[in-house]
């Protein structure tokens, strides 16, 4: 990403001043590390280096000598907190620097204009993010923080949409390679919880999903052997990662010819592995937590998620599903 300019990017057409310490980073283009921070700096630049305004369009550019990877899924997400919570604004799933399926490796779309939701809240200190999870090659994650402020007159005080996610980092799921199945991870995204973000402070809105026709096709498993994650920036110029897990609640819809009241056919191998730990039993609303994490609770009835310390009340999972913990921070809906 070149547009609007990352932090610390010498690759921009024009950038600020770099704050006292810091230094360009000539990686940017590199992915992820996959145990790293989802950001290669936490340090913002000490001007905003665009002002966008709420409900008219807005332009992100990339240059056009980066690794194109055949495509993959892209998310557009804007945060008020250093990126610790970002709500989705727009995404371009399947084929982001395409036209369509591609193997290649040269991006033929560099610039994605979209209209910013009209009730974005106004900030003098926003950041807008980008993710992209390639279709080809290693399991990478790449992504850009830039800083800038946002102008509404219509005075929208929180702005609520799907959580931003970072498949292929440690602690989130890992996306296959696509093999031509452009779909592969798409559920993921659009399972993703509900976020409210807002100057005055953000946080998860858990939500059951709707019922997706096949169960998520991923695994939370390292790259491949052979992965050379990017560097990580220094010490001085970031923090441990700060994003929280992402909710996985998801269940596979029973075969048509089975009545409503028939418990569904039990399919042949899981649809989703699960956690082989016994579930937590349930904590009592308001206790302390870790945010972001979920356990099962009323005996696998429903699920809790925490909420910046706080268990949220319990909800519960859809007629005829049961929640299954699938990893210590993730939860899935399925049946039984």
């Amino acid at each position: 990403m070149n547009e609007p300019c990352p932090r610390f990017s010498p690759n921009c057409a024009t950038q600020p001043q770099l704050p006292a310490g810091q230094s360009y980073n000539y990686n940017i283009k590199d992915p992820i590390a996959y145990d790293g921070p989802v950001f290669m700096s936490d340090v913002p630049w000490p001007q905003p280096v665009a002002s966008w305004t709420a409900g008219q369009p807005v332009t992100v550019g990339f240059q056009a000598d980066g690794a194109a990877h055949g495509g993959g899924h892209c998310q557009f997400a804007i945060s008020y907190d250093n990126g610790k919570t970002a709500a989705i604004v727009h995404k371009v799933m399947e084929h982001c620097f395409f036209n369509g399926p591609s193997n290649g490796n040269s991006a033929e779309v560099l610039k994605y204009t979209f209209t910013l939701p009209a009730d974005v809240p106004a900030s003098s200190n926003a950041q807008f993010i980008w993710i992209w999870t390639n279709a080809v090659g290693n399991r990478e994650l790449y992504t850009g923080i830039a800083d800038i402020t946002i102008a509404n007159s219509g005075g929208s005080k929180s702005y609520t949409g799907k959580s931003a996610i970072y498949p292929n980092h440690a602690g989130y799921d890992t996306i296959p390679e696509f093999n031509g199945d452009y779909t592969t991870g798409v559920s993921l995204f659009d399972n993703a919880p509900n976020v409210v973000v807002s100057p005055g402070g953000s946080a998860v809105s858990p939500s059951v999903p709707e019922y997706t026709s096949s169960a998520v096709e991923s695994t939370s498993v390292p790259p491949p052997v052979g992965h050379t994650p990017a560097p990580k920036p220094s010490a001085e110029s970031i923090v441990e990662s700060t994003v929280e897990p992402t909710v996985e609640v998801t269940a596979t819809e029973p075969p048509a010819s089975v009545e409503p009241t028939v418990p569904p056919t039990e399919p042949t191998t899981p649809a989703t592995p699960v956690y082989t730990s016994s579930a937590p039993t349930a904590v009592p609303t308001g206790s302390a937590c870790a945010h972001g994490a979920l356990q099962c609770v009323n005996g696998n009835a429903g699920f809790q998620q925490c909420v910046w310390g706080v268990w949220s009340a319990t909800f519960a999972c859809a007629s005829g599903t049961v929640c299954q913990q699938t990893s210590p921070n993730a939860v899935i809906c399925g049946w039984p």
